[in-house]
């Protein structure tokens, strides 16, 4: 029972909403008992679909989920990638816009939630969480918008561009100059998130890759980090 709890209090304490918090704060909310914690999602299961909608808030304590929808064709656009310590779910005080969309996991994830009453009592006790959860919420309205006007404004090669260096901004490690993207991509899945064909993609890819702003590999996609400033 005590090792459960020193790795309940760890994961907490990895959450990004919780991370400021002391460690006195953080047993003071494990003792409210809000937050329950679910076993490990295998890779490629789908946590939510529009029609089984998760209840509460959510977050992700390891690994990655793909929040898609599906249009009348059945083709995929991916909304967002959610990772460590990002949040999800739908309550009346709140909305992460997760509500109609698909979520699944892109490989074996740790997933913790909260239901809405649990959700009012936490923020109560600790009215510090709801303004750290407001900037998540205006940080993930931030990020929409930018893929809005990305589609609305940019080429398709500025699109690709926008879209890899946010995912290498927020996935990427660096290595002899460029940013790894800790992600398994294909050309599929960045067609998934800008709505485009698989073949536009890989023409738009094959000119970044002779232009050296890429490297390339089986599933696994770099940029040249000088990319990532330029976009600040």
């Amino acid at each position: 029972m005590e090792e459960y709890q020193i790795n309940k209090l760890w994961y907490l304490s990895q959450i990004s909403i919780f991370e400021e918090m002391t460690s006195e704060e953080m047993k003071e909310i494990d003792l409210l008992n809000t937050i329950r914690h679910f076993n490990w999602v295998p890779k490629d299961a789908v946590v939510q679909t529009p029609n089984a909608i998760l209840e509460g808030l959510s977050f992700v304590k390891k690994g990655k989920l793909k929040v898609y929808k599906l249009n009348d064709n059945g083709k995929q656009f991916t909304l967002s990638i959610l990772t460590h310590g990002n949040m999800f779910g739908e309550i009346n005080s709140i909305s992460f816009g997760t509500k109609d969309v698909y979520i699944e996991a892109m490989e074996p994830t740790l997933v913790c939630s909260i239901s809405e009453s649990e959700f009012d009592r936490l923020m109560k006790s600790r009215p510090s969480l709801a303004l750290k959860l407001l900037k998540v919420v205006s940080e993930r309205l931030k990020e929409r918008e930018e893929q809005l006007e990305q589609i609305a404004f940019n080429g398709l090669r500025e699109r690709v561009i926008h879209m890899l260096t946010m995912l290498s901004s927020k996935f990427g490690i660096i290595v002899d100059g460029y940013a790894l993207i800790d992600l398994p991509l294909t050309h599929q899945e960045i067609a998934n998130m800008l709505g485009v064909t698989r073949e536009a993609i890989s023409g738009v890819m094959s000119g970044l890759l002779k232009d050296g702003v890429i490297k390339t590999s089986r599933k696994s996609v770099q940029v040249d980090a000088r990319m990532l400033t330029r976009s600040e």
